[in-house]
């Protein structure tokens, strides 16, 4: 064996040890966001646009435009037929 095909294997080696630590710690049972976290991401400085005016007129276009409404929001969704 010649040391390049040697390096070879313990680069892919290592690759696959890697790989396999990073799938492990994806699999933990408990959520990743904790229900008393949730407060602080539900904050109005966590939205991707602060401009509210400029935001309502996006939503409006894209309601117009894909014939839907709602469903965007924290209200919820459903029918509404109890």
């Amino acid at each position: 064996m010649n040391a390049t095909s040697m390096w070879m294997q313990r680069a892919l080696a290592l690759g696959l040890v890697g790989a396999m630590a990073m799938l492990a710690g994806c699999a933990f049972p408990e959520p990743w966001v904790k229900p008393y976290e949730r407060e602080r991401l539900a904050d109005p400085i966590m939205r991707v646009s602060r401009e509210a005016l400029a935001a309502k007129h996006s939503e409006h276009v894209r309601e117009v435009r894909e014939g839907a409404r709602g469903a965007n929001g924290v209200q919820g969704g459903g029918c509404g037929c109890n």
